[in-house]
This record gives C-alpha cells, sequence and structure tokens, in this order.
C-alpha cells in the first residue's frame, strides 16, 4: 500500500484541500530560502485545523539537530524530513522518525 504526502503546504485551505483529496500525510518546509517557508506558528493554526490521522512531516536542511528537535516537539511533528547534506551520526541525533 502506498502512502501519498503532500508537501509544502502553507495555510489552512490548501491542508484541507489536500486532506479531502486522500493526502495520508502533509509536508511543512522549515527551510527559510524556500518559496513555502512558513513558520511555526502557522503550522500548529494548520495542523489544528486537519484531523489527527493525517501525519505532518516537517522538512529540514542542514538544520542543527537540536532546532529540529524543538521544532519537532513544538509542532507536533510526527515525522522529519532531511534534504540537505546531513549524515548518518546526524540523523541519529533527531528525535523520532527521520526520512532521508
Amino acid at each position: 500500500m502506498s502512502n501519498i504526502k503532500i508537501c509544502g503546504i502553507t495555510n489552512k485551505e490548501d491542508a484541507q484541500v489536500a486532506v479531502a483529496a486522500g493526502a495520508d500525510a502533509l509536508g511543512f518546509i522549515f527551510y527559510e530560502r524556500s518559496p513555502r517557508y512558513v513558520t511555526p506558528d502557522t503550522i500548529r493554526a494548520i495542523t489544528s485545523a486537519i484531523p489527527p490521522f493525517v501525519a505532518t512531516v516537517g522538512v529540514f536542511v542542514n538544520t542543527p539537530a537540536d532546532k529540529v528537535n524543538e521544532a519537532a516537539r513544538s509542532c507536533g511533528l510526527h515525522a522529519v524530513q532531511l534534504h540537505g547534506d546531513e549524515s548518518p551520526d546526524y540523523c541519529d541525533q533527531i528525535e523520532g522518525s527521520v526520512i532521508k
């Protein structure tokens, strides 16, 4: 069985449309240089408007591990996706599920 993640969500409306279309997970960009970057406050507002069975994933690029863990906890993320030059040792420092 496949799961579908829609990434780059920036607002509640898009999140709700993605969920209605059958998305299993939503991705939120924590990389500030991305045009799809969203703040933790915005992510918390979006995730409060979606069902709890939809997984939330934070996408990070070369962010210090302690900041990734802090963001994941504060936003209630189900997983972290790493898109930088993170090493296996770095990945071991991340609390919870990691997609690399």
